[in-house]
């Protein structure tokens, strides 16, 4: 639950790993944008205060749209934001 690297490569194998993680490492910046990077299922299970950080949110929009149901509410209404996802996703040009 608490080691880095055992955590990252289940997390590679199937995202929703993450939620067996412990609070902290779910609550780890770094740690929570490599999870999502290797796999954007990741972002369902990162803290609150991560799903609102615009980084991640697009590291996991990237690899599938589908993610930007995990970002919190303020990241979804925000128009702006949305139409970097879309674009970044190759929805919008």
């Amino acid at each position: 639950r608490s080691d880095r690297e055992i955590v990252l490569a289940a997390v590679k194998q199937n995202g929703g790993a993450l939620q067996y993680a412990s609070d902290e490492l779910r609550s780890d910046r770094e740690f929570v944008l490599a999870a999502v990077k290797r796999n954007w299922r990741a972002l369902e299970h990162a803290s609150a205060e991560l799903r609102s950080d615009r980084e991640i949110v697009l590291a996991a929009v990237k690899q599938n749209g589908g993610a930007l149901q995990y970002a919190s509410d303020e990241l979804r209404s925000d128009r702006e934001f949305v139409l970097a996802a879309g674009t970044q996703h190759g929805w919008v040009t």
